[in-house]
């Protein structure tokens, strides 16, 4: 097949350090433009990221040269070049989603990691193994946005997707009434490492502004469904959810605590995570992990730093199932935040979405 032409926007970050990484070779995307803010602009992408290389692999050498534009001054220019573009601004709530629909409205779907129109009733919000049905919004959306073929579709918070991946396979058969779950989230979740944020060494901070809410709502919006022109949220189950910083370079983890309308056994609920699979699974799409989901029997796992990575960082890892005395079970999760949790959850939903030919023209 010929290459698709992708745009990174918001290139510079984190975030969108780890999309250029992960597009350098891919197979089906080709990495044609990088944009950021108009400080940025002008430069190449060496010169634009300069000392700020996040990640523990090197800059591509073919991202290097590449010259960088200006997000918001030069989006015209940028639609024309591309098939679609990935999001990973940081601005402004208001700011990201008017600029996400502009992209949309010059034609140029958008694939976002931000979290500005996660709560647009007809933007799909879309972790590829687990609820690719909602991608059947995108007409509603181009009917309101006046577009052919322009629409934005999300991902969602990193966080969730250690644990909400776990608790899926179980939801239909077993029914979740009541879920209670910790995060311990690592510092590239803020977009900082150890050099930049000192402080967070052999420290916790009890708090990350609007994370506890993101786990507790964006789970129902995934596990909703498509009515008419909108996104209907599910009703349950009810989620509480804490969440803390910890000093971890990359990895989110979550402890999880489950009841259930019908309560499974321990043997059950483990043969529904080696059985679960997903449509990118099924569609073999580059970036799907071949098991989703990979069960620890040792009691000391799944750990950061021996885990994160599994698959290519696309898998989640799941340990220490047992009773509570409280709830029905409780076990412990694992995902790498900005594979499986931002960049690569965003190439896989792009995967996705062409191979169910949403990029078509």
């Amino acid at each position: 097949m010929n290459k698709l032409k992708v745009g990174v926007i918001g290139g510079t970050g984190m975030v969108g350090q780890r999309f250029v990484s992960l597009l350098a070779e891919h197979p089906w995307f080709e990495l044609t433009v990088i944009a950021a803010s108009a400080r940025s602009a002008g430069k190449t992408y060496e010169q634009a990221v300069g000392s700020r290389w996040a990640l523990e692999v090197p800059m591509p050498e073919m991202a290097k040269g590449i010259v960088v534009k200006s997000a918001v001054d030069d989006m015209a220019e940028i639609a024309g070049q591309v098939d679609f573009v990935f999001s990973a601004v940081d601005m402004k709530k208001d700011e990201i989603k008017a600029l996400e629909e502009a992209y949309a409205k010059l034609e140029c779907p958008v694939v976002s990691n931000n979290s500005a129109h996660r709560w647009t009733p007809d933007v799909p919000m879309v972790v590829p193994e687990i609820n690719p049905e909602h991608l059947e919004v995108i007409p509603a959306q181009r009917k309101r946005l006046g577009t052919k073929r322009g629409f934005i579709a999300v991902k969602s918070n990193c966080s969730l997707q250690s644990y909400v991946p776990a608790l899926h396979p179980l939801k239909d058969e077993f029914g979740l009434n009541k879920i209670l779950v910790c995060t311990y989230q690592a510092i590239s979740g803020a977009g900082k490492t150890f050099e930049t944020w000192p402080e967070m060494v052999d420290n916790i901070i009890p708090y990350i502004g609007g994370e506890e809410e993101k786990s507790e709502q964006e789970p129902l919006k995934l596990w909703g469904h498509v009515d008419g022109d909108h996104i209907a949220n599910a009703e349950a189950p009810s989620i509480t959810a804490q969440c803390l910083r910890v000093p971890a370079s990359n990895g989110h983890m979550a402890a999880v605590f489950a009841s259930f309308d019908k309560k499974p056994t321990e043997e059950e609920i483990k043969a529904r995570w080696a059985a679960f699979s997903g449509k990118p699974q099924a569609l073999d799409l580059p970036s799907a992990p071949k098991q989703f989901i990979h069960y620890f029997q040792e009691p000391d796992r799944p750990q950061t730093k021996l885990d994160r990575n599994l698959e290519g960082g696309m898998a989640v890892s799941v340990g220490r199932l047992r009773p509570d005395t409280q709830y029905d079970y409780k076990f412990v999760c694992l995902s790498h935040n900005t594979l499986r949790g931002a960049a690569g959850g965003g190439v896989l939903l792009a995967e996705l979405l062409c191979a169910e030919g949403w990029f078509d023209r």
